[in-house]
């Protein structure tokens, strides 16, 4: 039998009313969690380094920025930072920009990608999984850039990691980039693809493909968006995109099930 509104009651048969589940379908998949919104306020307050003296913002590039030279046999008095400045630069040069522009590149692309991991790890995962990814990135422009002493900033390493880990669940039914998305929570929250599925699905494999090619168009042309002419650290933008891919599963809270790959009728996924 067809259910129906309780007369009665003036409810729906789901039995919230219906101002609220207008309410819950209008709300916007972008809105900021707030992990996201301060992991975005912490780069914006650290690029208020660029108010200091010339001699100062120079000497926090060299502390904090990633150098592949730094770690060369040589005395660690040629670069600030000593021993330490080997450890945390892993990490730091992800929350240094080269200008205003730089950092709104990122944050656009954090924008769905980094929203939908915040919602599904929550904070403590999500700050885990951005430094696992900026670790990664340093780790990859090192073995790429030895012995190179132009210093490395920015966060594309880890919000290519967000890339790579949000298309495991992205394109499944009800999620962010279907076509048949819930909320944004629900969104976030749907069961993940096994990575060996997840490689078999047309969309990914698109993704992947549009991701490389702009990865290697930007590497062979050695262009710069917004960094004063500096060229894209590509490599390390990869290091974090495997990074993201291979250790989602590590960070995802979310349970696996059965049906994990299902995908709505509207959306042209990979049989099988």
């Amino acid at each position: 039998m067809d259910s129906s509104p309780d007369s009665s009651s003036g409810l729906p048969a789901s039995g919230l009313p219906a101002e609220l589940q207008q309410a819950a379908a209008r709300e916007p998949i972008l809105t900021l969690p707030g992990a996201l919104t301060a992991y975005v306020l912490l780069i914006a307050v650290i690029h208020l380094r660029v108010l200091l003296p010339a001699e100062l913002e120079d000497w926090t590039i060299d502390v904090f920025g990633f150098i592949p030279k730094r770690y060369d046999a040589m005395p660690l008095d040629l670069f600030p930072g000593g021993v330490g400045a080997k450890v945390w630069t892993f990490l730091t040069y992800s929350l240094l920009h080269a200008n205003i522009t730089h950092i709104v590149f990122n944050v656009l692309w954090l924008l769905p990608f980094g929203s939908a991991l915040a919602r599904r790890f929550g904070p403590f995962r999500f700050f885990l999984f951005m430094a696992v990814t900026a670790a990664a990135g340093a780790f990859a422009h090192l073995l790429t850039h030895e012995h190179a002493a132009a210093p490395m900033i920015g966060a594309s390493a880890s919000v290519s990691g967000t890339m790579a880990a949000a298309i495991r669940f992205a394109f499944v039914q009800g999620s962010f980039l279907s076509f048949s998305r819930g909320d944004a929570d629900a969104a976030a929250k749907v069961p993940a693809l096994p990575l060996s599925r997840a490689l078999r699905d047309r969309r990914v494999l698109g993704f992947l493909a549009v991701w490389f090619g702009v990865n290697i168009i930007f590497g062979a042309g050695s262009l710069a968006l917004g960094t004063d002419g500096a060229a894209v650290a590509w490599q390390a933008h990869i290091g974090g995109f495997f990074a993201g891919l291979l250790l989602f599963s590590l960070f995802d809270p979310v349970p696996r099930t059965s049906n994990a790959a299902t995908a709505s009728p509207a959306d042209p996924a990979n049989p099988g």
